[in-house]
């Protein structure tokens, strides 16, 4: 039986756009003048200092904390899953929802889903490449009010890589549930095929500009879901 719903953000919550055209170039042109701004905060120094270790690591050199504007925006454009990036712009994201630079707008069948779920008494669970922080943030300021009190775990790349078997096991463990009673929604195949290997159920969400896969049910919305698969329990069902 499905005791808890875990999911993905870009493409299954939210549309990739907002990340890609909003999120990501408010970032990229806060970055120098927030890095110069804040650069006597501890929290700066330390997610500073261990990307200028990666370039230390990568290229041989460690970079001045003034140049490392340059490379984390081209670290942006590459999307690259740094921690230090993340959360440098999961700060930079803070102070744009705090002044209403944007708000998230949800697909229109998202929060009636979650809030149906934990009706039913589901467990709600965030796995996001992006920093629990930017997860905290993005679900605290939508356009459909603040939904954070729905979730109760927020999952980063902390816990491992979203395509490895393991990240799920070490999951369920933190959670406290058996794998087999874990839903897992997401955009990308090759994730929903680290969750299945791991024990989890899965639906692949085919929204507008995803490709179908062929290898997990298909749901266009949260509310196919219980027409997907006949063995998702009725706490699925709307």
């Amino acid at each position: 039986m499905i005791r808890c719903v875990l999911m993905d953000i870009e493409g299954t919550i939210i549309s990739v756009a907002f990340v890609r055209e909003v999120l990501f170039p408010y970032a990229k042109r806060r970055l120098a003048a927030f890095l110069r701004e804040q650069h006597e905060e501890p929290a700066i120094r330390q997610w500073a200092e261990a990307c200028q270790d990666t370039v230390m690591q990568e290229h041989g050199q460690r970079p001045p904390y003034e140049e490392l504007s340059g490379i984390l925006g081209r670290w942006i454009e590459e999307d690259r899953k740094h921690p230090g990036l993340k959360a440098i712009q999961g700060m930079i994201w803070h102070e744009g929802y705090r002044t209403g630079a944007f708000a998230p707008d949800l697909y229109d069948d998202v929060a009636p889903a979650l809030n149906r779920w934990r009706r039913n008494g589901l467990r709600l669970a965030l796995y996001s490449s992006g920093s629990e922080q930017a997860q905290r943030l993005l679900v605290e300021h939508t356009t459909d009010g603040n939904l954070t009190r729905l979730f109760s775990n927020f999952f980063d790349t902390r816990i491992g890589a979203k395509t490895e078997m393991t990240s799920y096991q070490r999951i369920a463990d933190r959670m406290a549930l058996r794998s087999e009673d874990m839903l897992f929604l997401s955009d990308t195949e090759q994730e929903l095929d680290a969750a299945v290997a791991a024990g989890l159920q899965t639906a692949h969400i085919v929204r507008p500009g995803t490709r179908p896969g062929t290898r997990h049910p298909i749901c266009s919305t949260f509310d196919d879901l219980s027409r997907a698969d006949s063995t998702f329990n009725e706490m699925i069902a709307p």
